[in-house]
């Protein structure tokens, strides 16, 4: 059973689907959508790498009020912004924000969503947007390293944070993430209200997606960074929020994580004993070692505490799933939202 057992994850650890990428130049019209509270990490240089890009694009930042202090960072980049109004009553200000954007600005061909606290590079977006002119794609989209600034709490974030990576390199379990995220207007035609009164904006465009026999384009060439400079109460905060909405969107998300990574945890502390008895058993290890190679190849700093980090990753992943189970609401940028419950089809 421990060979199928190993043999299974080693499957798991070396797949993956081809990435999506494009080098066409994208001839729609742009919309950027940048929605903002607060101050993020370096969010001057954030903003000035997501509007410093190779290709023809609109942007238009979104804050909550006239007193919010990222406005002072928008105007210094010298970004246009809007006061978000759309009026719905379960949505989070993320929704409202990006709802406002597209209500005022209905004539564009494609819409982006672009989170304050990413650095992203020059050429970016015209990646993320390129696979949109290929008519099967609903959304495209990708995932960021977290870049750790500062002590333990950033690094178990950036090792934390390939997981994401991980299932967006599969098809059956991609999504759409809302720091980086690009699709068609008439994807939403239809679906406006239920958008508007969402939670989570990556969650409800996913939903979308699926619903319309669409297929999610992973560019990982897009890749932005996140800098991080948690604390271990942050990082456990932020960490159960993430698996939260996760669990949200999917209910099989717990299910199949608790099984996962309670085989991961099996299977190598049975190596372990079993290895010490009799060395035969260390190709029990393998697994292991092909998911160390795998998140070394998704981060971009390659600090050997990374390697220690990834074997305590099962332990913590198991706890977000259990705490993130009982979640009946997140904190989210300091406004309360309770958890929707998606239906899977």
């Amino acid at each position: 059973m421990l060979t199928l057992i190993a043999f299974g994850f080693s499957y798991i650890g070396i797949y993956k689907d081809r990435d999506d990428t494009c080098e066409k130049d994208p001839s729609a019209r742009i919309l950027v959508i940048i929605p903002c509270r607060g101050v993020d990490y370096g969010l001057e240089d954030n903003l000035r790498s997501i509007v410093d890009q190779n290709i023809a694009a609109d942007y238009l930042a979104v804050v909550d009020d006239e007193s919010d202090p990222a406005i002072e960072y928008i105007k210094k980049v010298g970004i246009p912004y809007i006061v978000s109004n759309y009026r719905c009553t379960t949505c989070s200000g993320k929704v409202r924000a990006i709802s406002t954007a597209i209500n005022l600005k209905h004539d564009y061909d494609v819409y982006v969503i672009a989170d304050s606290d990413i650095r992203a590079k020059r050429d970016w977006l015209k990646h993320l947007v390129c696979p949109l002119s290929e008519g099967d794609v609903g959304i495209s989209t990708t995932f960021p390293y977290f870049y750790p600034v500062g002590g333990l709490p950033s690094r178990v974030k950036a090792v934390w944070g390939t997981v994401g990576q991980s299932l967006m390199e599969s098809k059956m379990t991609r999504f759409g993430w809302g720091g980086s995220l690009a699709f068609k207007r008439t994807l939403l035609d239809a679906h406006m209200q239920f958008f508007a009164e969402s939670v989570s904006d990556d969650s409800a465009l996913t939903a979308i997606c699926k619903s319309e026999g669409l297929r999610i384009a992973y560019v990982r060439d897009s890749r932005p960074a996140v800098y991080s400079p948690e604390t271990f109460p942050q990082f456990w905060e932020w960490s159960n929020r993430q698996t939260a909405l996760s669990i949200s969107a999917s209910p099989k998300v717990f299910r199949y994580g608790v099984i996962f990574y309670s085989l991961d945890i099996f299977l190598f502390f049975s190596a372990l004993v079993l290895s010490l008895r009799n060395p035969i058993f260390v190709y029990l290890f393998i697994p292991k070692l092909i998911g160390i190679y795998r998140m070394y190849d998704r981060t971009v700093l390659k600090w050997p505490s990374f390697a220690i980090i990834f074997l305590a990753l099962p332990f913590i992943y198991l706890g977000n799933l259990v705490i993130a189970r009982k979640m009946k609401h997140i904190v989210w940028r300091g406004n309360r939202y309770e958890l929707q419950r998606f239906v899977e089809k």
